[in-house]
């Protein structure tokens, strides 16, 4: 029943590749970068409208981005809002949200999504998503594969096997495994075989399967998570999760459950998806002018001569001159110049301040 279904949005993540714009205490879902008024977090909490009304969302999330997500999307439920001591990964956080709706809903099917991804057909997302719930119901464990197109070496790769299900149009999919990101010859290969699909994040299952998997492949995890849900709602909520959350493994969903999970299908879907992981990857989603430019800030009195394929982010009057290919972004206290081909290498300045303790820069 769709009053069972409930998504459970990640919102931890830091976005380094984002950077100087992402940082700690701000990171990019909480920036409007896709559009000029609604930050990532809070689109992807309104294009979930026509199937998950407020209270069935749930959302994972950091405390110092509690405050400004809860004033942001102030229709989920301040009780939906789990918030983390600090950041564990995405096996922990998932686990967190799966024992708490597990322990308020046992009938529960869950959607474990994301804050910061771009999906253009909405529509075909959300009949996606529908289709999973119907899987998910059999005892499957549900993952959307994303289509590739193109022979790309910075995502996983999820091996699709035998035929095994229809919902509607969707075709549903053995899986045969999850790859990890790949080089670009076997990205290729896996690009001509039509057999791989992108790891999109994406899983749906219902609480009851993913509480089996933890116990079975995490004991220890499933442990601790069982002494902190028997806490959900009293007064020692707080310090059970902080006093459990200290030892708790440090470790990605992928690893800990996904690529040894069993009864795990595809759906693989075309859904017109991003990541929004880098300055390069925002050329794939926001509008751009005849010359492959998009220019956010003061774009009225912007002067722009001779200039191709390069992203501005500024308050400031730019003027550019004879440049293509490259990267501006202006806050009050850094300002970032890069090749749009080494976007992907922003982490490392992220890296550099921290091993030079630049920490105000974070």
């Amino acid at each position: 029943m769709t009053s069972h279904f409930y998504a459970m949005i990640l919102a931890g993540g830091g976005g380094t590749r984002l950077w100087p714009m992402s940082r700690q205490d701000r990171p990019k879902q909480l920036l409007p970068l896709t559009e000029a008024e609604r930050s990532l977090f809070r689109v992807s909490v309104e294009r979930l409208a026509p199937l998950f009304p407020p209270e069935r969302i749930y959302v994972v999330t950091s405390r110092s981005c509690f405050d400004e997500m809860h004033a942001d999307v102030p229709s989920i439920p301040s009780a939906n809002y789990i918030v983390e001591p600090y950041g564990r990964n995405t096996a922990p956080a998932a686990g967190l949200g799966m024992t708490v709706i597990n322990q308020r809903d046992p009938q529960a099917t869950v959607a474990i999504l994301t804050a910061d991804h771009h999906i253009q057909d909405v529509e075909r997302f959300l009949k996606a998503l529908e289709a999973a719930r119907q899987v998910a119901g059999k005892g499957k464990i549900v993952t959307l594969g994303l289509r590739p197109d193109h022979p790309s070496t910075g995502f996983g790769y999820i091996h699709q096997g035998e035929h095994c299900d229809r919902i509607a149009d969707f075709g549903v999919f053995n899986s045969l495994g999850f790859v990890e990101k790949p080089d670009e010859e076997t990205a290729a290969g896996f690009l001509r075989s039509g057999e791989y699909s992108w790891n999109s994040g994406m899983f749906i299952w219902t609480t009851q399967r993913a509480m089996e998997e933890y116990e079975r492949q995490q004991p220890m995890m499933y442990g601790q998570l069982r002494t902190i849900g028997a806490a959900l709602d009293s007064p020692a909520w707080v310090d059970t999760l902080e006093s459990n959350w200290d030892n708790i493994r440090n470790i990605s969903i992928d690893f800990a459950v996904m690529e040894n999970a069993r009864d795990m299908v595809v759906i693989p879907v075309d859904i017109g998806w991003n990541d929004v992981g880098s300055w390069g990857s925002l050329f794939d989603v926001l509008a751009l002018d005849r010359e492959g430019n998009h220019f956010r800030g003061h774009t009225a009195a912007n002067v722009v001569l001779d200039t191709c394929n390069t992203l501005v982010y500024s308050d400031k009057l730019t003027v550019t001159i004879g440049i293509e290919d490259l990267i501006v972004v202006e806050t009050p206290d850094a300002l970032l110049l890069c090749h749009k081909d080494r976007s992907q290498d922003v982490r490392e300045v992220v890296s550099k301040l921290l091993t030079t303790k630049n920490y105000k820069y974070l």
